[in-house]
This record gives C-alpha cells, sequence and structure tokens, in this order.
C-alpha cells in the first residue's frame, strides 16, 4: 500500500486564500423560503478557520521549514483555505438570493443587483490591489465569479450539484486543451487590448483562464458552495448525508489520483521549484500570470493542491465540505464550545477585512506581503492572535465589520430596482 506523507518542498507555495465577502452568515437572518436557522454559526466559524489557513500560508513558515505536525498543518492549509473561502463564497451568494427558495419577482431582481454590484466592486479593489501586490490577489477574480453565478441563483440544490459536478469533470481538460491552443502571440495580442491588463498586469486571459484562481475550474467550487446553502444544514439527516458525501469525495479522489499518478500525486503545483520561482516573480513584478513550462497531460491525474485536475477539485470539495458540516454540528451540539469560539467566530463575520487587513498589515510591517520565507511560526500567531482580538472587540460595537459595512452600504441602491 503507498504510503502517503506530506510533499516537502525547496520552496514554500504561496497561496491568497479568498475572502468571503458576499455577506456574513453571521448576520443572515432567517433564510428565505425554509426554516430558520438563525445564525449560521457554523459558516462563520469555518470562514475564520479559512483565514487562519490562509495566515499560515501566508506568514507562517514554509513547507521545507518544518517539521512532524506542523509539516501536516502547513500542507493541509495549502490550497484548501482557498477552496474553503471559495465554496463558502457561493454559500454566501445564495444566502443573498434566497437561501432554501430563491427569490422571485421584485426581490429576486434587487438580489441579483446587489450581488452585481458587489461583483463590480471587488473587480475594481481587486484591480488596486494588484497594482501593488500582483497577481496573487484573488478579489478581481471573486468579481467574475459573482457575475457568472447570477444566471444559476433559482436553480436547486440537485441542479446546483449536477452543474458543479459536471464543471468538475470537464472544466480541467478545457482548460488544459485552450491553454496548450492559445499560442504567445495571440496571448500578447489579447493583452495588448485589454485594459485590465495595462491597469494592473491582470487581465481577462488571466482571470478566466491563466491567473491564479482561474474561473474556468474555480466556479465548481463556487456552485458547490450555491449547493450547500441549498440544504437545511440543521438537520441531523442532511449533516450525515453531507459528511458521508464529502468523505466519500475525498477519499475517492485523491485515492484515485494516487493509484493513477504515483505517490508523487498529491504534490503541489506550487512546490515545484521552477513553478515556485515564475510565482513569486509573478507576485514582485505584478502578473497575473505564470509563463510556466506547458503541462504534459498525464499532469491532469494529479491532486495536488493547485494543479486544478477533476481529481483536486472533487477532493478539495469534498475537504471543503466537511469542515463546514463539522463546523456546523460542532456548533449545534456543544453550546459551551460554542461560547468558547465566539472570538474566533467574529474574524469569520469580517474575512474581507481580515484578508485586505493582512496585506496592509504586512506591508505595514515591512514584510513582503503573501510571502513567507522565515522559518518561525511566531509571526503567524501573532497575526492570528491580532486578528482574533480585532474581530472581537469590532463586533462587540459592531454588526459588520468595517469594509463588510462599506460593501453593504454600497449594494443599498438595489433597493430602488423595480
Amino acid at each position: 500500500m503507498t504510503q502517503i506523507q506530506p510533499p516537502q518542498a525547496a520552496s514554500a507555495p504561496r497561496e491568497n486564500a479568498s475572502p468571503v465577502p458576499a455577506v456574513s452568515s453571521g448576520s443572515a437572518g432567517k433564510p428565505s423560503g425554509g426554516p430558520s436557522t438563525g445564525r449560521l454559526v457554523g459558516v462563520d466559524l469555518a470562514r475564520a478557520l479559512a483565514v487562519f489557513g490562509m495566515y499560515i500560508v501566508h506568514i507562517g513558515p514554509p513547507l521545507s521549514s518544518t517539521h512532524g505536525v506542523s509539516t501536516w498543518v502547513r500542507y493541509l492549509a495549502d490550497g484548501h483555505s482557498s477552496v474553503l473561502f471559495a465554496t463558502l463564497a457561493g454559500f454566501s451568494l445564495t444566502l443573498i438570493a434566497g437561501r432554501r427558495e430563491p427569490k422571485t419577482g421584485l426581490a429576486g431582481r434587487q438580489a441579483k443587483v446587489r450581488i452585481a454590484i458587489r461583483a463590480v466592486i471587488l473587480l475594481a479593489l481587486g484591480t488596486v490591489l494588484a497594482m501593488e501586490y500582483g497577481g496573487v490577489i484573488i478579489l478581481g477574480f471573486y468579481g467574475v465569479y459573482f457575475l457568472l453565478a447570477l444566471p444559476l441563483l433559482r436553480l436547486s440544490a440537485k441542479a446546483l450539484a449536477i452543474t458543479a459536478a459536471g464543471l468538475a469533470l470537464v472544466t480541467p481538460q478545457l482548460a488544459f486543451i485552450l491553454d496548450s491552443r492559445l499560442g504567445e502571440s495571440a496571448r500578447q495580442t489579447i493583452n495588448t487590448y485589454d485594459p485590465l491588463k495595462k491597469i494592473s498586469e491582470v487581465g481577462v486571459l488571466d482571470l478566466l483562464l491563466t491567473g491564479f484562481y482561474p474561473t474556468i475550474t474555480w466556479m465548481s467550487f463556487v456552485v458547490a458552495g450555491m449547493a450547500l446553502a441549498r440544504l437545511d444544514l440543521s438537520a441531523v439527516s442532511v449533516q450525515r448525508r453531507l459528511a458521508a458525501s464529502g468523505a466519500a469525495l475525498t477519499v475517492g479522489a485523491y485515492g484515485l489520483s494516487l493509484f493513477l499518478a504515483g505517490p508523487n500525486a498529491l504534490r503541489s503545483m506550487a512546490e515545484d521549484g521552477k513553478s515556485s520561482d515564475a510565482f513569486e516573480k509573478a507576485s514582485s513584478f505584478g502578473s497575473g500570470s505564470v509563463e510556466a513550462p506547458r503541462r504534459a497531460a498525464s499532469e491532469l491525474l494529479s491532486a495536488g493542491p493547485h494543479s486544478g485536475t477533476t481529481f483536486d477539485i472533487i477532493g478539495s470539495v469534498g475537504v471543503a465540505i466537511l469542515v463546514i458540516v463539522g463546523a456546523t454540528v460542532l456548533m449545534d451540539r456543544l453550546p459551551r464550545l460554542r461560547r468558547l469560539a465566539k472570538p474566533v467566530i467574529a474574524v469569520g463575520t469580517m474575512s474581507l477585512t481580515a484578508y485586505v487587513g493582512h496585506f496592509l498589515a504586512q506591508s505595514v510591517l515591512g514584510g513582503s506581503a503573501g510571502e513567507s520565507s522565515q522559518s518561525s511560526w511566531i509571526p503567524v500567531l501573532a497575526f492570528l492572535l491580532g486578528a482574533t482580538v480585532f474581530a472581537t472587540v469590532w463586533s462587540r460595537f459592531f454588526r459588520r465589520g468595517p469594509l463588510e459595512a462599506l460593501l453593504n452600504a454600497a449594494t443599498k441602491p438595489a433597493k430602488y430596482v423595480r
């Protein structure tokens, strides 16, 4: 039997785990068209775990500098944090559009406008941040995800799940073909006439196909999150089915990948020396895409973080489901733990603030935003504590985080839609 060990890397992968700025489940209130679950505290806890995973990847020691348990912690945070955020983003879109039953008529039109406004703002904010921090910023990608999700808002949980599965099975192969057939001259021509590329070096081609979080493959996570939100997560039967499904997806995808591609199947794409160098160069010069060597077709059998294969997508969705369901069950069944976790949950209610704030804080403190190159865990622990304290204090006086409040205020004009 093949023994799986966390891959060690010469240079650490860096990911920009995505925030979930669409709407805080903590302020979702009563879901539309279904039984109220009150505050979806488990979802907020899952967001906080994604934030902490992001901090571990960006600020903690690189994988090559870790040992024992810390290696597993570092490896599990890689890739899975950003996928969890993207899945929760889809969940948040459904909260806006009507959770158990999609909103229709006037309410439905207003919900779509609110989501569209958020998408445009996130695309603009992501473009501005990318001017300073390069293509690792995911907010611009979020804007595209949200716009493409608009036609899916009224689908049922079953239809959304089928759509997510179809995307997972088809889009990685389609992305591989498109990337292989798209010549360098065609890329340069597209980028030459792309205003986004001129402004921030993260253009339309990067957002859709060649960036760090390409829409073509990452929409699977968003749609899967939308399907989850259509379900009654407070029902024990639903929790059991989701836990079984998440475990099956995780074990099945990663296990089959290991069987087909060998013991290195779970190695992160960012762990390869050349890929890492290209990633760092792109971040330093503000590029949204990486001029890495062409991938071989055999790599479509791998399932490592950031590989963007069918096995990676299915396995990562399985992990995200397990985290969301696990957090929900813990918060439902253990009231004492729920009280103790309130400071951590507060971080989850303001994940956009935590995401943008950690870049700004690293810049102010003189670090390289989104880059981990030291061997001590003290900086990441300091960021974890700082974010928790800030969120706890802020939430005592305000309903939403600073950036969440601004984003919510920006969508107010949607109420004038008729």
